[in-house]
């Protein structure tokens, strides 16, 4: 029986989850996309392959000849904003999307010089102005002859990969309300996903699915709030942590006033995928106000990972991070798929650098935490996970409160590693990673909401770690012991993902401009190229005409340069990023370029 129309809905959603899978017909579509992204010859997801591991078996580039690297040619991207994304290699095309305005380009490989399209959105012209922290975006989807793209003003596109004509556009969001997109999407057979940002704009987050073909809204389901809109089964839904169903209301009874309400658990990071499992994974970020003291509890489903059937968005697990946030840890960070070693038997896991300093290893079935280690020396908000309660042991005295400020608190809310992606090479059992290695004062107030307005609630102050002149490292790191293999220090927060080889070299681009290749063994540097802007992109490899190129877009932004971007100067302003990066004008500009480096 349905009681109302909206219950029937949710028993419709739970009844897919419990069915078998999709029909033969959407299960090819997602086959060929898999099989497309272990061609090494493409690159043709945002994380180069479902799984996340932003690894390529290209090897004609390696550590003995990388000293021979070349620019082979570049272009302009003709926006000054923030690029966060990666180009896209599907046969002979690369396709490129900037910062806002959202400029995407298709370029022939066998006619350098030549935009076969460009595509330009009609944009709302609010959007620019409730955008968090730069006017960012993450890169274009490939499916199925489409490009998939997110403009800032919440709206998404699907474009002929020929011709560049709009096929459909979907609205995921309202400007108006503090809604704005900067993520990737991620396609999955029939279904394109996308997330929403704006949690400082108490916007309320979510992850939607819309058909492939039509640009429907198939299915939307809430970070926050009551479980048909959060889209768990409270009898099947396990929480990860306790291993036990969620139970009703898991969500609202974790939070006080309704304060859900005024937004939490933003989705604008990345998202994965378990084939043989049907599951995808991804992250929440945090709840609504940065003043811990206006909403008590545990603010579930904020910095979570969730787990949930792409085919009806239903919640197989979620496991909260940082239960009651009082540092903004967003824990949007990407989830990478690997099979690991642990206590003896082989499991399927997921690894997740999270913004809190701790690289979590879950068991990917069913959310349950296997390991939890500090991947920075310095973080002190926590002493450690419990592995038996899946809750950290937080160290009182780095506890925010209103009206208090609260100082030397390790990570600052930057996080100790934000979006930019790691790379896992499956060899070395090892995740190449860009991090940060920064410190803060936070000192929260209270504040009031409204549509539209920002909605933060805490005065920021970031500097170095140690009050040094490190802000930021490249590290090579196990994520089953928790070892560190080698580092290499950088004067800027190392915001750039990071690619590994079969070739044995490491590619990463350094916040005031730097790009690298690294010895995969040692971390030796073995090539440096300085470029036009800074690197906050992840670097992608393909091979044309028997070549091996390495492709990275240049052009310096986001939270890391925010001071840079808006021409901002006082230390706290930028959600307390300014300060931190004051020196970063003297090293490089703004302005977006597509770098494009092979061998001589």
């Amino acid at each position: 029986m349905c009681w109302t129309k909206r219950h029937c809905w949710f028993a419709i959603a739970v009844s897919g989850y419990l069915a078998i899978a999709s029909g033969f017909a959407f299960s090819q579509g997602t086959e060929d996309l898999q099989r497309m992204s272990q061609d090494s010859n493409q690159w043709v997801m945002p994380l180069g392959d479902y799984s996340g591991t932003r690894h390529s078996k290209l090897n004609q580039i390696n550590a003995q000849n990388a000293a021979k690297l070349r620019v082979a040619w570049t272009m302009s991207t003709g926006a000054l904003r923030g690029h966060e994304g990666q180009p896209l290699v599907v046969g002979k095309m690369m396709y490129v999307q900037s910062a806002f305005p959202n400029y995407v380009y298709a370029v022939d490989l066998d006619n350098i010089g030549r935009m076969v399209w460009k595509f330009t959105p009609q944009q709302d012209k609010l959007a620019p102005s409730v955008a968090c922290c730069d006017l960012v975006n993450r890169g274009v989807a490939y499916a199925n002859g489409k490009i998939l793209m997110t403009a800032l003003d919440a709206k998404v596109y699907a474009l002929d990969a020929k011709t560049g004509k709009v096929l459909w556009t979907a609205q995921n969001g309202d400007p108006k309300l503090g809604q704005t997109m900067t993520g990737a999407p991620l396609v999955i057979r029939d279904k394109v996903l996308v997330g929403i940002s704006g949690g400082e704009f108490g916007v309320r987050g979510y992850i939607s699915a819309f058909n492939l073909d039509t640009g429907k809204l198939v299915w939307r389901a809430y970070s926050v709030g009551p479980d048909a809109d959060i889209l768990f089964d409270p009898a099947k839904t396990i929480d990860g942590a306790t291993q036990k169903p969620v139970g009703a209301n898991s969500s609202v009874k974790t939070w006080e006033n309704e304060e859900w309400k005024l937004g939490g658990g933003t989705t604008w990071g990345w998202y994965t995928y378990d084939p043989q499992l049907n599951l995808i994974y991804y992250g929440s970020g945090n709840p609504g106000t940065w003043n811990p003291t206006q909403r008590p509890g545990d603010n579930k489903w904020s910095m979570t990972l969730f787990a949930r059937n792409p085919d009806t968005g239903v919640a197989a697990w979620a496991y909260q991070m940082t239960p009651h946030d009082g540092w903004d840890y967003d824990g949007i960070n990407e989830s990478v798929l690997t099979e690991s070693q642990v206590g003896g038997n082989r499991v399927p896991t997921l690894t997740h650098f999270d913004r809190n300093g701790f690289a979590y290893l879950l068991d990917r079935r069913n959310g349950k935490p296997l390991a939890a280690n500090k991947f920075d020396p310095t973080v002190n908000w926590a002493d450690r996970v419990d592995l038996q309660t899946g809750r950290p042991i937080v160290a009182a005295a780095k506890m925010t409160k209103a009206d208090t400020n609260t100082k030397n608190i390790c990570p600052a809310a930057q996080g100790a590693k934000n979006m930019q992606p790691v790379s896992y090479d499956a060899r070395t059992r090892l995740f190449y990673a860009g991090t940060n290695h920064i410190c803060m004062d936070y000192q929260p107030f209270s504040v009031k909401y409204k549509s539209g307005f920002p909605y933060v609630g805490a005065t920021v102050s970031m500097f170095p770690a140690n009050n040094g002149d490190v802000r930021g490292r490249l590290i090579a790191f196990d994520s089953v012991t928790g070892k560190t293999a080698w580092e290499i220090n950088e004067t800027f927060q190392v915001y750039s993902g990071a690619l590994s080889t079969d070739g044995g070299v490491v590619f990463y681009g350094t916040l005031d401009g730097w790009f690298k290749a690294v010895d995969q063994a040692t971390g030796k540097v073995l090539y440096q190229f300085h470029a036009p802007s800074g690197i906050i992109s992840n670097p992608i490899t393909y091979m044309h005409n028997g070549k091996q190129y390495v492709a990275v877009l240049t052009g310096v932004g986001g939270w890391a340069a925010i001071g840079l971007a808006e021409g901002l100067t006082q230390g706290t302003e930028g959600l307390g990023a300014v300060g931190l990066t004051r020196s970063l004008g003297d090293y490089t500009n703004l302005g977006g370029t597509l770098l494009v480096f092979s061998l001589e």
